[in-house]
């Protein structure tokens, strides 16, 4: 068991890591040589100019300003100066709301720490269960460890103050979290409102088309846009299988690289030209001159590339039932993203397509029967991975349970009554750990997320052995961006440990509130001088944080009722029903009224800007900004003049073409421009959109 002296030895110890981790950063981000690892955002943006082009050697390597040492802590106040609009119009939505679930946290935790040091800490520490405990058992705890809810004795009257705590946390979260929820829609919608023109605002993500024996899906999905919105269908671009090609291309790049490093190698040395091993890794195999090696393995990449291409292009197979289709105005993708198409609700799914830097091209390509069967197969897996898993759990519970130890063992019964007081002192007492763990994840882990020491090596690496053109050196100091898969569930932990322990141990509520506190100064830092965004999803992970904070404050207060019941509190235990599902309702009504903000855009919303740009920029060629937007990235311009080549061939598949089939009931007249079955093409002439 943690003492008091332990944890503060384990607090110095962390606080002196965070500062040393601090220091370290502050030294090494003001020397010109790491500017573009500390400042990249700036560079990307083309508002800062490398600071080592300039000046004598040493200056270009080393800081000599020795005034600008001692403000080394000025980037804490600075990282807050910018407002929350202008960060958003540097960084994005996503960055600032990201950035918000600490500020939750802190609105959260303040106000309860408050509360609970003022009232629940002196009914906790004004008993002597746990003195009395350690002197009659095994039990053993400190003076922190008083503070908890285990120093209250069993079938206390003051185990009401917990319960009325409980409630007043419950609704305070509650609060918070609807004034959050509705201040970020409302960030959402004028957001969505206020920002440029985006290709995935005129377009939809069309899935299960279904097959046609007279038509290809180009064809097809022409035809039936035409069709059902014939006012607002534009262009489309089907979803071809270039895995394969991707791959190869990836392959090429990778030779290509070497190729540069054993040129750029041989360049400063031409006494002797580079040698390397064929075999695994380099490591054994024949001794070939390194560069002919990779200009010959890039030449038959090329070859292959080649074919592959042709593949893609000719091979039905390889065209997938699924679609971009992009419309005129915002307004008729929004009723497309939204609305049924067909009879058959399995056919013809529509939803809304994600910005073309944020799309998967991999699984795009996995047909939608496929993903659902794998759906099917995981939820099976894990059903029964469950399941098999309680299996023996259930069986050693059974065992390990009071009433079953005390039928197998009798004898043993004036121990195993005390099983329940030892759970219900013991419990709280974990708390220890976690105010370990806090300060070692959430305070030196966090003064190391700043100092970024991985991406300095990498970069100076790099520079060293593969930069060559300034091109090279724009790739090699390549930021990153806001890790939501890693940063969001530690967050989420952290509400986790701060509800659950609020009412039973509050002692380690400041530690919570020192790692909100310090990772949003980190962090907004770190998004405004470091990481530069993939994507924009205008804050859609929003609810998500809703739900697993309304999670979170579930499990506190089915723990808290499960605890009580351990402390003997019968009368007082069964008050904490109401709790969860007062929550559950609470959640359910946040939902009802705000997420609709975030999975449907507002029709009015669409037109509004639709109308707005139409007056400022009518003679836009909407047309020639969104054929190219939702091609596979293998086939825009790169290296390869074929790249280029089979881009413009897949966007004349995209052309209108005649309908092979006899009928004409649902096919409409030819177009007078392209002999194709194109009234939006007239319409187009009619209206004088591009």
């Amino acid at each position: 068991m943690a003492t008091l002296g332990d944890i503060a030895v384990s607090g110095a110890l962390n606080l002196l890591s965070a500062f040393i981790f601090l220091l370290a950063f502050a030294i090494l981000r003001i020397q010109p040589f790491n500017d573009r690892v500390y400042f990249p955002k700036w560079y990307l943006k083309g508002l800062r100019s490398s600071a080592s082009h300039s000046g004598a050697l040493v200056r270009r390597v080393v800081n000599l300003d020795f005034r600008s040492y001692t403000r080394f802590l000025n980037w804490m106040p600075e990282a807050l100066k910018m407002p929350e609009p202008e960060l958003i119009d540097h960084a994005g939505l996503d960055s600032a709301v990201y950035l918000r679930i600490y500020l939750m946290g802190l609105k959260i935790f303040v106000p309860i720490a408050f509360l609970a040091w003022a009232i629940l800490v002196p009914v906790n520490y004004t008993n002597d269960t746990l003195e009395a405990a350690q002197k009659v058992s095994n039990v053993t705890a400190s003076d922190i460890d008083k503070l908890s809810i285990s120093n209250v004795p069993l079938k206390s009257q003051r185990f009401w103050t917990h319960i009325v705590m409980a409630y007043a946390f419950t609704f305070w979260t509650c609060y918070v979290l609807l004034k959050e929820y509705e201040k970020v829609a409302s960030m959402r919608l004028h957001f969505l409102s206020s920002e440029g023109r985006r290709p995935d605002q005129f377009t939809v993500l069309v899935r299960n088309v279904p097959p046609d024996p007279d038509e290809s899906v180009s064809e097809l999905v022409e035809h039936f846009f035409l069709v059902n919105h014939p006012h607002h269908y534009l262009i489309h671009q089907v979803v071809c299988n270039a895995n394969k090609l991707a791959s190869l291309v990836k392959k090429k790049k990778s030779k290509q690289n070497w190729l540069d490093y054993y040129q750029l190698k041989y360049d400063r040395n031409q006494s002797q030209r580079p040698l390397k091993k064929t075999g695994f890794l380099g490591l054994w195999g024949e001794k070939v001159d390194a560069i002919d090696h990779h200009i010959s393995e890039i030449k038959k990449l090329s070859e292959e590339i080649e074919e592959e291409r042709k593949k893609v292009l000719k091979d039905p197979k390889s065209i997938m039932p699924a679609a971009f289709v992009s419309f005129k105005t915002r307004w008729g993708a929004a009723v497309c993203a939204q609305t049924q198409q067909s009879r058959n609700p399995t056919l013809w799914l529509t939803e809304w397509a994600p910005e073309p830097r944020d799309v998967y091209w991999e699984n795009l390509a996995i047909p939608y029967m496929s993903l659902s069967v794998r759906r099917l197969i995981i939820g099976v897996a894990f059903f029964f991975l469950t399941f098999f898993f309680m299996i023996p759990i259930a069986s050693v519970q059974a065992l390990a349970s009071i009433e079953g130890i005390e039928k197998k063992a009798p004898f043993l019964k004036p121990i195993i009554e005390i099983i329940p007081k030892t759970i219900g002192v013991a419990v709280p007492l974990k708390a220890t750990f976690f105010i370990t763990y806090i300060m070692v994840d959430g305070w030196a882990g966090i003064a190391g997320e700043v100092l970024m020491l991985k991406p300095l090596i990498l970069y100076h690496l790099k520079n060293f052995f593969l930069v060559k053109t300034e091109k090279d050196r724009e790739e090699a100091m390549n930021p990153g961006s806001l890790g939501f898969n890693t940063g969001e569930p530690r967050i989420q932990l952290y509400f986790l440990l701060g509800l659950v322990y609020a009412t039973v141990t509050p002692a380690l509520l400041p530690f919570i509130i020192i790692f909100f506190a310090f990772a949003y100064v980190v962090f907004r830092h770190q998004i405004i001088n470091v990481y530069n965004q993939e994507y924009e999803s205008g804050a859609a992970f929003w609810p998500d944080v809703h739900g697993r904070v309304i999670t979170a404050l579930v499990i506190s207060q089915l723990a808290l009722l499960g605890l009580m019941s351990t402390k003997e509190a019968a009368q007082s235990a069964p008050f904490l029903i109401a709790l969860p599902v007062l929550t559950i309702w609470f959640h359910s009504f946040c939902n009802g009224r705000h997420k609709s903000a975030f999975v449907k855009y507002p029709l009015q919303e669409a037109m509004m800007k639709d109308t707005l740009e139409r007056a400022r920029d009518p003679n836009f060629n909407l047309k020639a900004y969104l054929q190219d937007a939702y091609i596979h990235p293998v086939f825009k311009g790169g290296d390869d003049d074929e790249d280029d080549d089979l881009s413009k061939k897949l966007e004349i598949e995209s052309v209108l073409v005649p309908t092979k089939r006899q009928s004409r009931k649902n096919t409409p007249v030819p177009s007078k421009i392209s002999g194709a079955s194109s009234p939006s093409s007239f319409e187009v002439v009619k209206n004088g959109d591009p």
